[in-house]
């Protein structure tokens, strides 16, 4: 490691390791399903004991953070294809690079976290005129009127609302209605199985401690549309569905069940 110094993170903050650590660990197979040169690159200089993580966190759970990543990268390309000039919010951004991975070239990509986390950010990722870091709060209003560019704007949460209360998920998506019409969300989401099974198998077994444990959890994301009239769910899969071709059939029966059991999942809505 090049730097000595530990880290030091909230207990929320702390886990934006976690899927750090996962896609720098499928990069280094063979045959990775996803190439994440810039999180290699932050695992082999991070000040952090990973062996924790390393000898804890289940398989599973590890292909559910690729699974996801490449969900956001296609969703996001998508987008940028339509609207090479869009805007891409990275809400509860963490250490995550997925505009290392997805840069067109021309997008506006706002890399949004609490000051902590943003403080971190800066010591590993760069920022340019095209990307930018905003050390707030998603529930800070304030910070969309940073955004400069308003027509085409997605906002992508990943591994983030689960943290919050149900009030303050409806208050996070009305916000976004009230600041930026015609928006796109893309984020994952569990079922309250999920929120369970995600604080006893990965928050306890990753070292995280108890006030880090996940609470937003629906069995029925549909259930969201039902909130306010503006927001619409564009599509919505299980988690492993698009992957499990991939793996080994012992690995698929888990992530069958897993799917069935609609533990995880990944949706997009528009805010109309």
């Amino acid at each position: 490691m090049t730097n000595n110094q530990e880290i030091i993170l909230g207990s929320v903050q702390e886990t934006m390791l976690l899927p750090l650590w996962g896609r720098a660990m499928e990069t280094s197979k063979l045959k990775p399903l996803l190439v994440d040169n810039k999180a290699v690159e932050i695992i082999n200089s991070i000040p952090y004991d990973f062996s924790t993580i390393a000898s804890n966190i289940r398989k599973l759970t590890r292909a559910s953070w690729i699974s996801r990543s490449i969900f956001f990268d296609k969703k996001i390309l998508d987008f940028i294809r339509m609207h090479p000039y869009a805007t891409v919010v990275n809400a509860g951004c963490g250490l995550d690079t997925t505009f290392d991975r997805i840069d067109n070239g021309t997008i506006n990509w706002i890399d949004l976290d609490l000051p902590d986390a943003i403080e971190l950010r800066r010591q590993y990722l760069k920022e340019t005129d095209r990307r930018r870091f905003i050390a707030k709060s998603a529930f800070d209003v304030t910070w969309y009127d940073e955004i400069r560019n308003k027509d085409n704007v997605m906002l992508m949460f990943a591994g983030v609302l689960y943290y919050f209360d149900e009030p303050e998920v409806r208050k996070l998506f009305n916000d976004i209605h009230h600041h930026l019409e015609k928006s796109e969300i893309i984020f994952d989401h569990a079922s309250r199985l999920g929120i369970k099974l995600s604080n006893e198998q990965v928050i306890k077994r990753g070292g995280m401690d108890e006030t880090a444990f996940l609470k937003w959890g629906t069995d029925d994301i549909y259930e969201i549309e039902k909130w306010e009239s503006h927001i619409k769910v564009i599509s919505n899969i299980p988690m492993f569905k698009e992957h499990k071709k991939n793996y080994p059939i012992l690995k698929r029966i888990g992530m069958n069940i897993s799917d069935k059991l609609k533990v995880m999942s990944l949706t997009h809505v528009r805010i109309t």
